[in-house]
């Protein structure tokens, strides 16, 4: 047993030195997580995160209940539903107060596992990329997960759209499971992004625009009944912002446009609050 906890002790300091000392934290934007909170919290590799932070957007559930039993520290509650965007915005925000090196959104709707976290903080905090996002599409992770026909379909097509405005080759940009090193989240001006889903987006257009690399990792992913989705409509809402936000990024590009989302904010100026 000895032994044991020895070579426990030793795997997690041989972790920390691959990860260059960098403070990691887990930001998990809640709503109606409850089912699910737990499970995904208790896969997430403490050896190398150093803080979760919880931001619950007015749940109707036990989310926030949950959230105390299973012991995570930092639990942001707001006082009315501000959006995926919205909540996202806390999250980061609260992550940076904490000192982070290191930002890794995950889901607690266990859609994504926790497993990859250690690989995505790897490539941070060894100065590969400033952006790592766990993709459901390479590897065919995402049909095999149980994603709708219909919503492959459109994640390839949209996909390859805004590849093409926004010059990239990435597999998918509607992964929910994405890292962040503080650079990143001090310069890019996400407050001005949308409270919507599309937020996803324009974070990640502003991070391209700015010229920063953007690493992707497989993804293997589950559908299942808790697991949070939104229905046809609110994704055709998506899909139409989704293609604005690209041609918006490309005419940008070309100096046709100018748009105060692609003005950088000065990495040493600290975001902080909620």
């Amino acid at each position: 047993m000895q032994l044991r906890c020895l070579q426990m002790q030793q795997d997690a300091y041989f972790c920390r030195l691959m990860l260059n000392g960098k403070k990691i934290v887990v930001v998990l934007p809640a709503y109606n997580a409850a089912k699910t909170l737990e499970q995904t919290y208790r896969e997430i590799p403490f050896d190398i995160v150093d803080d979760v932070v919880l931001v619950d957007d007015l749940s109707k559930d036990e989310t926030v209940q949950k959230a105390r039993e299973i012991g995570i520290r930092h639990i942001v509650e707001h006082q009315r539903n501000r959006g995926y965007g919205g909540n996202q915005k806390s999250c980061y925000n609260k992550a940076l107060e904490l000192g982070a090196d290191i930002v890794i959104m995950l889901h607690p709707d266990y859609q994504y596992t926790p497993m990859l976290i250690p690989s995505m903080a790897y490539l941070i905090a060894n100065n590969l990329y400033h952006v790592v996002m766990g993709s459901r599409i390479l590897g065919n992770g995402a049909l095999r997960g149980g994603m709708p026909l219909y919503k492959y379909i459109a994640n390839r097509v949209l996909t390859f759209t805004q590849n093409i405005l926004v010059g990239q080759k990435l597999s998918e940009y509607h992964t929910g499971y994405r890292a962040f090193s503080r650079e990143v989240l001090q310069t890019v001006n996400y407050e001005i992004d949308s409270d919507d889903f599309v937020f996803d987006n324009e974070m990640i257009s502003q991070i391209i625009y700015f010229g920063y690399e953007v690493a992707e990792v497989t993804c293997p992913t589950k559908y299942f009944e808790e697991a949070s989705s939104i229905n046809f409509k609110r994704s055709s809402i998506y899909g139409l912002g989704v293609l604005r936000v690209s041609l918006v990024h490309r005419l940008c590009k070309w100096g046709l446009l100018k748009r105060k989302m692609y003005e950088r904010v000065s990495p040493v100026a600290s975001k902080s609050g909620v």
